[in-house]
């Protein structure tokens, strides 16, 4: 299984973004997915999480209303819409995927994620 992120980059102090992830190698409608981001110095953090059929979400406080989880199992491809974007958003986004859950899962600790993509980058300027 290979994940692979991206759509990361520069966006100014209440801009938007959407960061993709596109998995390969594996039954992809079969696997919780999750978001994590990881800033300078800091150790990394659950944003967001999303069951197999996507009917389940769960969000980090820091992020809950502006930013949206989304999958597409047509497409093996979860997404990070990230809207009304801070300074404090600014880190390494990893998306990642727990291949042992159960439909209706959501999961959003860092341990039980099997597969980890290699991040995308994503600054907000001030």
């Amino acid at each position: 299984v290979q994940l692979q992120a991206s759509g990361g980059g520069l966006v100014q102090a209440g801009g938007s973004l959407r960061v993709s992830c596109a998995v390969s190698g594996g039954a992809f409608a079969r696997y919780a997915m999750g978001w994590f981001r990881q800033a300078p110095g800091k150790e990394r953090e659950f944003v967001a999480a999303i069951s197999w059929a996507g009917r389940r979400t769960s969000y980090a406080s820091s992020v809950k209303g502006r930013f949206t989880i989304s999958r597409d199992n047509a497409e093996n491809t979860v997404y990070l819409e990230m809207n009304s974007l801070k300074p404090e958003d600014t880190a390494v986004y990893y998306c990642a995927a727990d291949v042992n859950t159960v439909s209706g899962a959501v999961v959003v600790d860092t341990t039980p994620y099997d597969y980890w993509g290699q991040g995308t980058l994503v600054t907000v300027s001030s």
